[in-house]
């Protein structure tokens, strides 16, 4: 038996008498999630703070976002692991964590993460892990496969409902969290989702107007077709010398939902330049999205809108972001800053980020997240989230920060960053943009949810971990510096995992990150038709080798 599942748990009838609940999106809902969420200030003031605090925190890291976008995403499925980070809340000695997936997650990726555990033993962490798992692999939110349990919902609140130092957290926060909220009786540390628009490339664009700060010409809340002609004729006449212009879907993720088109030998002064983009839409279009086409992009931005925007053109573009995060006092943070990595047809797809953002502009980042976080708290906005810009160097020194999107839910740059602080204890330092542990050392990190191969297809979890402890590359407490490891799952399947490679330096988290790319290319290149061993498969004398 999986000795972190809790499916053994049985009622002591074996028809239990399910409650009541108001229904979904309905006036009562809405209020009773209010109530709940009244209760946030005090557990933030209370609880919180204090380590020894008794309190349960269930984790349901649902992608409750559009599915057909999420198909674009390799291993999709797996990104329910990227929160795993949570259980370094285990450290807590009174902290108890429920986690809820689609389907079990391998215990030894779970004992990978306990083990990442610092300050409390191992088999002390596991008492207080819950795993609940819904058997369900179907391409639907995982929140929503919860809600279709009502077994499970009852488990979950029995577990977790009755007392006030419990919240719920979530990937992101939709009416499907807002629902769950209330029948488990917590509140929702995230997002009232009735607020989810100014996450939209439309709101976002919105935001940005109100906080004051540098945003690429275009224009927002567009519908269908002749929303997006319009936009890119108006665009082209208004800057005759524009070469690009990006179409984006409202709730498209990642650049999965980016269009980049190219005017090419189009006039601005032509008098049909209407005609001549409409008819050229579908060919000059060029999508982000692998296998992409204008018939079902069309579709989908009928469906939920999006943005027409002039594409930032410039030489040695750089793409950070900033995380910050409005508690449940108003109070407002900046978390930390990233120099986002970017691929894809014309760089707009998420691969990995780098932090902190460069020494250039880290600080100049920082402000313009403070600014646009004071709006979102005067809209009532609560959590983490992120704001993605494009900078371009200025002519004459300097550089201009475009805001491009406002991330209203964790997102790539999220586990890294919690996952260094859980690793390390540190503090983000906002005199200077950097992280220093508590002996006052900077530590750095590249990380990636995209180090995919064809060749690593068929590795299971423990022959990664082999390879990394044999090759010297898995996290070292004592130092605070080498790789962990997050996607474990999506290994096998799909030849995809993620990595964050923490060093003393910008230079050697990238040592880390490319020895990393190295060792398992080495490790599972063919010679003669034959793989080359696995480290369990290693003798004797290679160890000794190894160790010196």
């Amino acid at each position: 038996m999986n000795p972190y599942s809790s499916v053994m748990w049985r009622y002591p009838h074996p028809t239990p008498m399910l409650p009541e609940f108001p229904s979904a999106e309905s006036t009562e809902e809405i209020e009773d999630f209010a109530r709940l969420q009244a209760r946030l200030p005090n557990l933030f003031r209370e609880v919180f703070p204090n380590p020894l605090a008794p309190r349960t925190v269930v984790v349901i890291p649902s992608l409750s976002l559009d599915q057909s976008e999420l198909k674009k995403v390799s291993g999709v499925h797996h990104y329910e692991e990227r929160m795993l980070c949570m259980l370094m809340l285990l450290r807590l000695p009174c902290t108890r964590v429920i986690y809820v997936t689609s389907q079990p997650i391998v215990p030894a990726i779970i004992d990978y993460f306990l083990g990442l555990l610092s300050g409390i033993p191992g088999a002390h962490a596991r008492k207080r892990l819950l795993l609940f798992s819904c058997h369900d692999a179907s391409p639907t939110p995982l929140t929503q496969k919860v809600l279709s349990r009502p077994r499970l919902v009852q488990r979950l609140r029995e577990l977790a409902g009755g007392s006030e130092h419990n919240h719920l957290v979530c990937f992101n926060s939709t009416p499907l969290e807002r629902t769950l909220a209330v029948r488990l009786g917590l509140p929702l540390y995230a997002c009232d989702p009735a607020l989810s628009y100014l996450g939209s490339k439309s709101g976002s664009r919105e935001v940005f107007k109100a906080a004051g700060v540098l945003l690429p010409d275009g224009f927002e809340g567009l519908r269908d077709e002749r929303d997006v002609v319009e936009s890119l004729v108006t665009l082209k006449r208004r800057y005759p010398d524009l070469r690009r212009a990006v179409v984006k879907l409202n709730e498209g993720f990642s650049g999965e939902g980016n269009a980049l088109f190219s005017y090419g030998d189009l006039d601005a002064n032509a008098e049909d330049l209407d005609t001549q983009i409409r008819q050229r839409l579908p060919s000059l279009l060029r999508f982000e999205a692998k296998d992409e086409t204008w018939p079902r992009f069309s579709r989908k931005f009928e469906e939920m809108g999006g943005i027409v925007e002039c594409f930032v053109e410039g030489e040695n573009k750089h793409s950070p972001s900033v995380q910050c995060r409005i508690n449940p006092l108003g109070e407002v943070n900046v978390i930390s800053t990233h120099d986002q990595v970017l691929g894809g047809p014309s760089g707009q797809i998420f691969l990995g980020c780098t932090f902190p953002a460069i020494e250039d502009y880290r600080l100049a980042i920082q402000d313009a997240g403070q600014r646009i976080s004071e709006v979102l708290r005067d809209r009532g906005v609560l959590g983490r989230y992120s704001v993605d810009f494009i900078s371009v160097p200025k002519p004459d020194g300097g550089w201009d920060h475009y805001a491009i999107e406002i991330n209203l839910r964790k997102g790539g740059t999220t586990h890294p960053f919690m996952t260094l602080q859980f690793l390390t204890d540190g503090l983000y330092d906002l005199e200077t943009g950097l992280y220093k542990t508590p002996a006052g050392q900077p530590r750095y990190y590249y990380a990636s949810d995209n180090l995919e191969s064809e060749r690593y297809k068929g590795l299971a979890p423990e022959d990664l971990i082999d390879i990394a402890v044999y090759h010297g590359l898995h996290y070292h407490g004592a130092t605070q510096q080498g790789v962990a490891f997050h996607l474990i799952g999506a290994l096998s399947e799909f030849g995809k995992f993620g990595v964050l490679c923490i060093g003393d330096t910008p230079e050697q988290a990238q040592e880390l990150y490319t020895r990393t790319v190295e060792v398992m290319d080495g490790a599972t290149k063919h010679a003669r038709g034959k793989s080359v061993p696995l480290a369990h498969s290693f003798t004797e004398s290679q160890i000794t080798d190894v160790n010196g």
